[in-house]
């Protein structure tokens, strides 16, 4: 079964953990070595079908289609987002207990001073198309 693990940064957040760009170089190599390694063994294991971290919100868009005509594209930063997706994996795992278990793991990852960042990461089942003969 298939698991969309979503890492979120909330504002909350921004009190207690200093954007990564305030981070000096060996804690940002210690992070990303804890998520390489991360993927490495869910790789390893056949779990890890996609992973990746997003650029921050400020340069996102957002798209509204009407149907006809030209789309709406809204540039970031967007001042009301309250929380925004840091990354995601999507994992494919016997049970939601296991997804829950790399879901832990990775809230886990070293910030700074290597402490655990303990990120929100929500958990969701990656639903199946219904038979193309419905």
């Amino acid at each position: 079964m298939k698991y969309m693990l979503l890492m979120q940064f909330s504002a909350d957040m921004q009190d207690t953990l200093p954007p990564i760009t305030t981070w000096s170089a060996d804690e940002i190599k210690a992070h990303m070595a804890f998520m390489n390694e991360t993927n490495q063994q869910l790789t390893a294991s056949g779990e890890l079908v996609d992973g990746q971290g997003l650029a921050m919100p400020e340069t996102a868009k957002i798209v509204r289609g009407h149907g006809s005509g030209a789309p709406v594209v809204t540039e970031g930063p967007f001042p009301e987002t309250k929380e925004f997706l840091a990354g995601y994996w999507i994992v494919d795992c016997p049970t939601p207990e296991r997804a829950v278990e790399i879901a832990a793991a990775v809230s886990a990852a070293p910030g700074p001073g290597g402490a655990p960042l303990n990120m929100p990461i929500e958990v969701r089942q990656v639903m199946s198309a219904p038979p193309a003969d419905l």
